[in-house]
């Protein structure tokens, strides 16, 4: 699966966020003095640390466990038939108690994990878990899902670098530290907008790579219609903001548009069926 227009928005999405990095890098080699070589190898490191740190908070703030393939063999074996199809390996299987109808995928090719909840299972048919697990099955196999972990943690660490730049050069009085925590968000949320932009094309490209897996996007588009429904039942998730943005619906609580991780639904059951 080669997505030209997606592995474009990424490099270019990829591209500005290591510029925020590298500016952050800088500004906290000259608040504590550091040397540039140090800095150099930490930010690398941190990158690294960051991305194994975030795939495993991901699946940890779910409470997921290993889906058992006794009592589950027939998403074991859908799962393989997909990758097979797609030409990926077959990633951990786990499954969570999210308290709502969803999944999400985290990891790249051939160290992929993709989790599914209690409810989700549920409540489709079989044909459509099948679309769900095609459908993160292509973001593992177009390694948007890396993008989306360090786009979040880039945000977080600039965040937290422009708050103590406010700290470091105020008077370190009450005012600095509100002003500190102000700052951080707009700096976070402003980062983040470039991640939320590659974050909502990505659901379009896999929800058409799945729907070319399995076929026909109908089974797809049945089951983000059962999703939806079940999200909005629903009146407790474990779900939290940034597993959000890699589920296959997001629960986007009165943002604006623009700061949505996903498009709008209809709009991508509308695709699937047209």
């Amino acid at each position: 699966m080669r997505h030209p227009s997606l592995v474009a928005r990424m490099a270019v999405v990829g591209s500005i966020l290591f510029a925020f990095y590298a500016v952050a890098a800088v500004v906290a080699m000259g608040a504590f003095g550091a040397p540039l070589w140090l800095v150099l190898v930490g930010s690398v490191l941190f990158v690294g640390v960051q991305y194994k740190v975030g795939k495993w908070a991901a699946v940890r703030s779910v409470g997921a466990e290993d889906l058992p393939e006794d009592r589950y063999p027939e998403i074991h074996r859908q799962v393989e038939s997909l990758c097979e199809e797609m030409g990926i390996e077959k990633p951990r299987l786990m499954i969570a108690r999210m308290g709502v109808p969803n999944a999400f995928a985290v990891g790249r090719k051939g160290a992929g994990t993709v989790v599914v909840s209690e409810v989700l299972i549920r409540t489709l048919d079989g044909d459509e878990v099948e679309g769900v697990l095609a459908h993160e099955l292509a973001h593992i196999g177009n390694r948007d899902v890396v993008m989306m972990v360090l786009g979040q943690g880039i945000a977080s660490i600039v965040a937290i670098v422009a708050q103590w730049a406010v700290l470091l050069t105020g008077d370190n009085d009450i005012a600095d530290f509100f002003l500190a925590i102000v700052v951080g968000q707009v700096v976070q949320l402003f980062v983040m907008l470039f991640v939320f932009a590659i974050s909502r094309y990505r659901e379009y490209v896999a929800d058409s790579d799945a729907a070319g897996a399995i076929g026909s996007g109908e089974p797809l588009a049945r089951a983000l219609e059962k999703i939806s429904r079940g999200n909005e039942r629903a009146s407790d998730s474990a779900v939290d903001e940034q597993v959000n943005a890699l589920c296959i619906s997001g629960q986007d609580r009165g943002l604006a548009r623009l700061f949505a991780t996903h498009p709008p639904i209809e709009k991508r059951i509308d695709r699937l069926r047209n």
